[in-house]
């Protein structure tokens, strides 16, 4: 099989690499490749089909890309001549989803909020946006999101916006989640059975919101759906370098990046097609 020329390599690259980027924000740079791609280097319909299958494998634990790529493969199946058009609708429709859910979610917050999160999803933040430039006060609890430290990243956004937040280690959870009136969390892929799968460490904060008391929200769009179950998904391992861990004999380092966390502890799942209690049921 011939190999991808050098911009294909770095386009799956970026998405292999990047593991600070939330799913969204990764499927919106991988479309803005491709875009580049098509106008720059005008792949024949056979590369671009190759290149868009292996990068619908780059990420399996974020579904959203996958998706994403999916419906832009649809269309060249239809018309292959219709691949810009079909990567700027679906960055479009990616787009609309996102505004469309942070709307949903400022609806639903209480007046001068105080929001704990983990990790650093792209949608969460452009909820944070959002409030901010809708002058709406509000204040966050952001874990580190180790062994990657998304959440400084975050922070930093954060105080870019003039927003207070606490920056606190993972292991803090539990100690802060009181003082927080909702947990809000991202989200990489939300299964058919009963699970979805974000950061790991998603699943011991939703425990610790259980125990507070604490209502605990997913912001999840059409997008991040799947079709597969629990026990056939991957759960992504990174680089165990990562955890600086000490040399032994006896010492086995792990990074699993990404885990399943049960419907059951969710309050609300908000999608770009509305509020849904969990584990099923329209709100509104």
């Amino acid at each position: 099989m011939q190999e991808f020329d050098s911009r294909a390599r770095s386009i799956l690259a970026g998405v292999r690499e990047d593991l600070q980027s939330g799913a969204t924000q990764l499927a919106l740079n991988t479309l803005d490749g491709l875009l580049s791609y098509l106008d720059e280097v005008r792949p024949d319909v056979e590369t671009l089909s190759r290149l868009l299958a292996e990068l619908r494998a780059a990420r399996p634990s974020m579904i959203v890309i996958g998706n994403a790529l999916g419906m832009i493969e649809q269309r060249l199946a239809r018309d292959p001549h219709a691949a810009r058009q079909a990567v700027l609708d679906t960055r479009d429709q990616l787009q609309n989803a996102t505004r469309t859910i942070t709307r949903h979610a400022r609806d639903q917050l209480p007046e001068a909020p105080v929001i704990l999160t983990h990790s650093a999803s792209s949608v969460v933040l452009a909820l944070f946006r959002d409030m901010a430039e809708n002058h709406q006060s509000y204040s966050v609890i952001c874990t580190q999101s180790s062994p990657g430290f998304e959440g400084h990243s975050l922070a930093r956004a954060l105080d870019d916006l003039s927003v207070p937040v606490k920056l606190i280690t993972d292991a803090q959870m539990g100690l802060f989640v009181s003082g927080a009136d909702v947990v809000i969390s991202g989200c990489d892929t939300w299964l058919t059975d009963g699970y979805f799968i974000n950061k790991s460490g998603t699943h011991l904060l939703a425990l610790a919101a259980r125990a507070a008391d604490t209502p605990f929200w997913v912001l999840a769009d059409s997008f991040r759906e799947s079709d597969a179950d629990a026990a056939s998904v991957e759960l992504e391992e990174m680089p165990v370098e990562e955890l600086n861990a000490p040399k032994g004999e006896w010492i086995t380092p792990r990074n699993v990046y990404f885990e399943l966390v049960p419907h059951a502890l969710v309050s609300q799942r908000i999608s770009e097609q509305g509020v849904f209690s969990c584990p099923a049921g329209p709100q509104r």
